[in-house]
C-alpha cells in the first residue's frame, strides 16, 4: 500500500486529470455514489472515479495499480452481491458513459459501458429494433451482457452474448483493447459469459433484431389455482412459437391499477405471456390461461421498452437471489414449485419465478461458456424485502426453494441471477472445462487478478 503522502498526491492528480468527477469519503455526493441497488450492501471505497470516457477509465486503472488499490467496476450497480463496490479501494463508476448509438443500416447498436437497459431499449425502439435485454429497465447493459444475458426476447433472439459483435475493453495494465471474432478472438470468447474478469468494458456492440410489434397478457390467480395455471402456462409455451416467453410468478399483490384493491398485499400467482409479435396472435395463445378462474387480467399490445419497465424492482430494498436451471417442468415439479410459491414470504417484494428457456437459447452457439443453454426451464427465487427483521426468513426461503427443486436441476446456473455462492457455483455457471480455458485467458489479461470483484475466475 502506498504511503499517505504518495496516495494524497496521486488523488490530487487524478482529480485534476479526470474529465469526470472524483469522490472520496467526506466529499459531497460520496454517499449517494456508493449506494447500490441492494440495501444489504454498505461498503466504503477510498475513491470513486465517475468516468466520462475511456481515457478516464485508463487513468483510473493506472491510478489504482500505482497505489495497489483493489478495483471494483460499477455499471448498473445491480449485482446482488454488491460487486460494484469494495471497501478501501477504487470504484470505477461508468454511469456517465451511457450513450447509445443505433446503426440501422447494419442492424447493430453501440452501447457505452455505463448504459442501463432503459437507455438501450429507448434508443432502439423508434427504429423498430431490439435485442435481448434484462427483465427490468434498471439493469446495467455491460454486466448483463458479459454475464450471459437472459431476458424476455431470448427465445426468439438468443442470449445477449449470442448477439455480441465486439467489446472495447481497458485491461488491468491500463491498455485499450478491442475484442471481436477477428481481433483477440480468445478474449472475445471469454467475454461470452466470463463477466468482468478481463477488464473494464467501455463499450459493447450488439446485433439488433426487427421487433415491429410486442404484446403481453398478465393473468392473476388466487394461489389455490396456481398449479393449474402453471401447468397451463407450461403447455402453452411448449406448444407455442419461440416468440412466446414470460414466466409464472408468485408475488405479493402490488398497489397497481391492475390489482383489485382487496388483493393488494395478498399472495397471488401470475402468468405473464410476453410475446414478440402482434396482440391478435398473442390473444390466441393466451386463451387457455384466460379460460381459468382468475382475479385480474391485462391483455394488450405494449411497446417492448414499456414492458421492460413494468416489473422494475424499487431501489433501497434488501435483496437475496438464487436460481436453478432445470431438465424439464413435469407435473411433479409443478407441484413442488407451487408449494414453494405458496410459502413466499408475504407481504414483501419477494417473487418466485419460473422462466421458459429453449428456442434460440438452445439453438445458439454451443462453444461459449454458458452451460445452462440446454435447460428448457429455470427457477429464480428472488428475495426482496425492506425490513432487516425479515432477513433470516427471506434468505432461508431462497435456500429452501433451491433444495426443493434440486431433483430437476441440471447443475448449471446463470451467474447474473445469483450472489456470492462460492467457487463451485462459479464453475457451475461457466462449466468445468470452460473454467480452465477462462483461467488461461485471465492469466494473459489480468495475471494479478486485479478485477476480482465479480464471479471470479482465478488466473491459472
Amino acid at each position: 500500500m502506498a504511503s499517505p503522502s504518495k496516495a494524497g498526491a496521486a488523488l490530487t492528480s487524478l482529480r485534476e486529470d479526470l474529465t469526470g468527477e472524483v469522490l472520496a469519503p467526506g466529499d459531497p455526493g460520496y454517499d449517494d455514489a456508493r449506494t447500490v441497488f441492494n440495501a444489504m450492501i454498505d461498503r466504503r471505497p477510498a475513491v470513486i472515479a465517475q468516468c466520462a470516457d475511456a481515457a478516464d477509465v485508463v487513468r483510473s486503472v493506472r491510478f489504482a495499480r500505482d497505489l495497489d488499490l483493489p478495483i471494483a467496476v460499477r455499471g448498473g450497480g445491480h449485482s446482488v452481491a454488491g460487486m460494484a463496490l469494495n471497501d478501501g479501494g477504487l470504484v470505477i463508476d461508468l454511469r456517465r458513459m451511457n450513450e447509445v448509438t443505433v446503426y440501422q443500416a447494419t442492424q447493430s447498436v453501440r452501447v457505452q459501458g455505463g448504459a442501463l437497459m432503459s437507455h438501450l431499449d429507448r434508443a432502439t425502439q423508434p427504429h423498430g429494433l431490439a435485442t435481448t435485454g434484462g427483465r427490468v429497465s434498471t439493469t446495467g447493459v455491460g454486466g448483463f451482457v458479459l454475464g450471459g444475458g437472459s431476458g424476455w426476447l431470448e427465445r426468439s433472439c438468443g442470449l445477449a452474448v449470442d448477439n455480441l459483435i465486439g467489446v472495447d475493453l481497458v485491461t488491468a495494465d491500463g491498455a485499450e483493447v478491442h475484442a471481436s471474432a477477428q481481433q483477440n478472438p480468445e478474449l472475445f470468447w471469454a467475454l461470452h459469459g466470463g463477466g468482468g474478469n478481463f477488464g473494464v468494458a467501455t463499450s459493447l456492440t450488439l446485433k439488433l433484431h426487427e421487433l415491429p410489434a410486442f404484446s403481453m397478457a398478465l393473468v392473476l390467480y388466487l394461489p389455490e389455482f396456481g398449479e393449474e395455471a402453471t401447468r397451463t402456462y407450461r403447455d402453452v409455451i411448449e406448444a407455442g412459437p419461440v416468440e412466446a416467453s414470460g414466466g409464472v410468478i408468485y408475488l405479493t399483490g402490488p398497489p397497481e391499477e391492475f390489482v383489485p384493491p382487496h388483493l393488494v398485499g395478498q399472495l397471488l400467482c401470475g402468468a405473464l405471456l410476453a410475446y414478440a409479435g402482434p396482440e391478435e396472435d398473442m390473444r390466441k395463445l393466451a386463451e387457455p390461461l384466460l379460460a381459468l378462474p382468475h382475479e385480474a387480467e391485462v391483455v394488450t399490445a405494449i411497446p417492448y421498452a414499456d414492458l421492460q419497465c413494468m416489473l422494475d424492482d424499487p431501489p433501497g430494498m434488501r435483496n437475496y437471489w438464487s436460481a436453478e436451471y432445470l431438465t424439464g417442468a413435469p407435473d411433479d415439479f409443478v407441484t413442488v414449485f407451487c408449494a414453494t410459491g405458496n410459502s413466499v414470504p408475504a407481504p414483501t417484494g419477494t417473487t418466485h419465478v419460473l422462466f421458459p428457456m429453449g428456442g434460440a437459447v438452445a439453438d445458439g452457439p454451443p462453444e461459449y461458456p454458458v452451460p445452462y443453454r440446454d435447460a428448457p426451464w429455470a427457477v429464480h427465487p428472488f428475495g426482496i424485502w425492506e425490513d432487516p427483521a425479515d432477513d433470516e426468513r427471506c434468505v432461508q426461503w431462497v435456500h429452501d426453494v433451491r433444495t426443493a427443486v434440486r431433483p430437476w436441476s441440471t447443475g448449471a446456473v446463470y451467474l447474473n441471477f445469483i450472489g456470492d455462492e462460492g467457487a463451485e457455483r462459479v464453475i457451475a455457471g461457466l462449466g468445468a472445462e470452460n473454467t480452465r480455458r477462462l483461467a488461461s485467458v485471465k492469466r494473459q489479461y489480468d495475471p494479478d487478478n486485479v478485477f476480482r470483484f465479480n464471479h471470479n475466475i482465478v488466473p491459472a
